[in-house]
């Protein structure tokens, strides 16, 4: 499900921060994680995109994981890969053994396009799909693929594509 469904008749161009500005969003993104160490729950839809938008963005493709316990509180947020401005390697293999290895339930899992576009590729779909046939065989729960973009996200959920 995307934020904005609205296309400017103006291509988006990547946001470039001022120094200044990307002091700001670091500091942001320090109270929003002392928040969740307080608040752990992601306790609705709005909240788990605000936050994904917030902390999962750059001028590299970048993947994360949300794993979360059988209430769905956040038990960590982990980036598993940087990449370059198109690609980022992933490998369900780390996906689940970090899973397991934190004790997880659930995941999220998370990236970013910096070219600002949401939608998925092929490979996206691709790697979606082997992530969820993983989690499927371990008894974890896949909530959701979600690709940020700029100012409008993306859920592979949504779509039907999980």
């Amino acid at each position: 499900m995307t934020r904005n469904t609205r296309k400017s008749a103006i291509e988006a161009q990547p946001l470039r921060f001022s120094a200044q500005e990307q002091a700001v969003v670091y500091e942001a993104r320090q109270i929003l994680l002392r928040h969740l160490n307080q608040n752990p729950v992601l306790s609705s839809w709005q909240a788990v995109l605000d936050y994904c938008t917030l902390t999962i963005r750059g001028d590299v493709e970048r993947f994360h994981v949300l794993y979360l316990d059988r209430r769905n509180r956040l038990i960590s947020d982990e980036c598993l890969a940087i990449g370059t401005v198109d690609h980022v390697p992933v490998y369900p293999r780390e996906v689940l053994r970090r899973c397991l290895a934190l004790n997880a339930s659930a995941l999220i899992i998370v990236h970013n396009h910096p070219a600002g576009d949401p939608e998925p590729s092929a490979a996206d779909l691709a790697m979606t799909k082997e992530i969820r046939n993983a989690c499927a065989s371990l008894g974890v729960i896949l909530h959701d693929h979600i690709i940020t973009g700029a100012g409008r996200e993306t859920s592979l959920r949504a779509r039907g594509e999980l």
